[in-house]
């Protein structure tokens, strides 16, 4: 009888200037909007990835001449603007498969639960970040 006579909670519109700056999104939440940016992100940038493909394979002038675009860059754009691109598309990448994988193992063992969630999504957060400094140190020439 308690379970009756509590109050059901009031649900009220959302103001979206006032309550959306406040709102504080758990880190699974993050991962999940960050996992379809980096998706986009790939699917947009597939002719500037099939061409990087292209040049680098083709032959030794064409590696020549696309490892040349990112000290001295292309026509408009500079070396570094190439460089911040491919960084781009490097953690997008990264972020990409590794929460792929995250979704990909709790479908298999069932693992749902709040305290997995944000655990996983922190390490996925994480290793995406941590291995595209690594590798962006190395693009940029810093080892």
């Amino acid at each position: 009888m308690t379970e009756l006579a509590r109050k059901r909670p009031e649900f009220r519109n959302i103001h979206a200037l006032n309550d959306l700056p406040t709102y504080r999104l758990p880190p699974a939440g993050w991962v999940s909007i960050l996992h379809r940016i980096s998706g986009l992100l790939m699917f947009v940038l597939m002719p500037f990835i099939i061409w990087m493909f292209d040049n680098s394979i083709t032959s030794e002038i064409s590696y020549a001449k696309f490892a040349a675009i990112f000290t001295v860059g292309c026509s408009f754009v500079p070396g570094w603007m190439m460089k911040l691109v491919v960084l781009a598309l490097i953690w997008a990448y990264l972020h990409h498969f590794i929460a792929g994988l995250r979704h990909l193992y709790m479908d298999v063992n069932h693992a749902v639960s709040k305290e997995f969630g944000k655990s996983s999504a922190l390490v996925t957060l994480s290793l995406s970040l941590g291995l595209t400094v690594v590798l962006g140190a190395k693009l940029f020439g810093l080892y």
